[in-house]
Protein backbone atom coordinates (compact mmCIF):
# COMPACT_ATOMS: atom_id res chain seq x y z
CA UNK A 1 0.00 0.00 0.00
CA UNK A 2 1.36 3.34 -1.02
CA UNK A 3 0.87 6.42 0.79
CA UNK A 4 0.58 9.57 -1.09
CA UNK A 5 2.59 12.67 0.20
CA UNK A 6 2.61 15.14 -2.77
CA UNK A 7 2.66 12.68 -5.51
CA UNK A 8 5.56 10.72 -3.92
CA UNK A 9 5.31 7.07 -2.12
CA UNK A 10 6.66 7.35 1.37
CA UNK A 11 9.48 5.93 1.90
CA UNK A 12 11.14 4.59 5.32
CA UNK A 13 13.40 6.81 7.09
CA UNK A 14 15.56 6.62 9.60
CA UNK A 15 18.34 3.73 9.91
CA UNK A 16 17.69 0.29 9.42
CA UNK A 17 18.67 -2.84 11.60
CA UNK A 18 21.13 -5.84 10.53
CA UNK A 19 19.60 -9.50 10.37
CA UNK A 20 19.08 -10.23 13.96
CA UNK A 21 21.24 -13.23 15.02
CA UNK A 22 19.00 -16.30 14.80
CA UNK A 23 21.13 -19.42 16.22
CA UNK A 24 21.50 -19.87 20.07
CA UNK A 25 24.22 -18.42 21.96
CA UNK A 26 27.28 -21.24 22.60
CA UNK A 27 29.13 -21.13 25.72
CA UNK A 28 32.31 -21.64 25.68
CA UNK A 29 32.38 -24.97 27.34
CA UNK A 30 30.04 -26.11 25.10
CA UNK A 31 32.15 -24.81 21.78
CA UNK A 32 34.90 -27.03 23.17
CA UNK A 33 32.54 -30.18 24.25
CA UNK A 34 31.94 -29.72 20.19
CA UNK A 35 35.19 -29.39 19.42
CA UNK A 36 35.83 -32.72 21.16
CA UNK A 37 32.82 -34.28 19.32
CA UNK A 38 34.54 -33.61 16.21
CA UNK A 39 38.31 -34.52 17.47
CA UNK A 40 36.81 -38.54 18.64
CA UNK A 41 35.18 -39.63 15.27
CA UNK A 42 33.52 -42.24 14.75
CA UNK A 43 33.72 -43.84 18.27
CA UNK A 44 31.75 -40.50 19.58
CA UNK A 45 32.23 -39.37 23.31
CA UNK A 46 31.20 -40.94 26.27
CA UNK A 47 28.07 -39.61 28.48
CA UNK A 48 29.71 -40.00 31.81
CA UNK A 49 32.86 -37.45 31.04
CA UNK A 50 33.02 -34.03 32.48
CA UNK A 51 31.43 -31.99 29.36
CA UNK A 52 28.38 -34.41 29.61
CA UNK A 53 25.54 -31.47 30.18
CA UNK A 54 27.23 -29.15 27.64
CA UNK A 55 26.56 -32.89 25.31
CA UNK A 56 23.14 -33.26 26.31
CA UNK A 57 22.77 -29.11 25.97
CA UNK A 58 24.31 -29.52 22.47
CA UNK A 59 21.60 -32.46 21.59
CA UNK A 60 18.81 -30.37 22.58
CA UNK A 61 20.31 -28.34 19.90
CA UNK A 62 20.67 -30.57 17.56
CA UNK A 63 24.08 -30.22 17.29
CA UNK A 64 24.99 -33.78 18.55
CA UNK A 65 22.98 -36.72 19.06
CA UNK A 66 23.45 -39.93 21.81
CA UNK A 67 23.44 -43.21 20.24
CA UNK A 68 21.67 -46.28 21.82
CA UNK A 69 25.07 -47.08 23.30
CA UNK A 70 25.08 -43.61 25.24
CA UNK A 71 27.94 -42.32 23.18
CA UNK A 72 27.46 -38.86 21.51
CA UNK A 73 28.65 -38.13 17.92
CA UNK A 74 28.14 -34.96 15.92
CA UNK A 75 25.72 -33.97 13.57
CA UNK A 76 25.91 -32.67 10.19
CA UNK A 77 24.12 -29.18 11.85
CA UNK A 78 26.58 -29.52 14.47
CA UNK A 79 29.79 -30.13 11.57
CA UNK A 80 28.49 -27.19 10.30
CA UNK A 81 28.41 -24.92 13.48
CA UNK A 82 31.58 -26.17 14.50
CA UNK A 83 32.92 -25.23 11.19
CA UNK A 84 31.63 -21.54 11.49
CA UNK A 85 32.30 -20.85 15.01
CA UNK A 86 35.32 -22.66 15.66
CA UNK A 87 37.19 -22.95 12.83
CA UNK A 88 35.89 -19.71 11.61
CA UNK A 89 35.58 -20.74 7.90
Amino acid sequence: MELETGGLPLRATGPTLAPMWDEPYLETCCRSALHRLVLCGPPGRPADQKDGPCLRRLAGMGLARERPDRRFEITETGRARHAREVLKT
